[in-house]
């Protein structure tokens, strides 16, 4: 799994890594107001989400374990 880690704890609930993630791995649940990860199989390891996440709870691994589909 390319995810590491999502600390619940420091999550905001902002949908930022939902909003920035490619490959729709992340949901917002609604009973919590934080994100998931709902699909890690699908993570190419982009680095969006950890990228912009403004809480900086995602970790993402360091290598891709898939390749990132073509935008065309």
């Amino acid at each position: 799994m390319a995810i590491e880690k999502l600390d619940k704890k420091r999550c905001t609930g902002c949908g930022i890594c939902f909003s920035a993630c490619p490959q729709d791995v992340f949901r917002m649940d609604g009973k919590i107001n934080k994100a998931v990860i709902t699909y890690p199989e699908d993570c190419v390891a982009c680095w969006s989400c950890e990228m912009f996440c403004p809480a900086r709870c995602i970790k993402v691994s360091e290598s891709r374990p898939l390749k990132l589909p073509s935008p065309y």
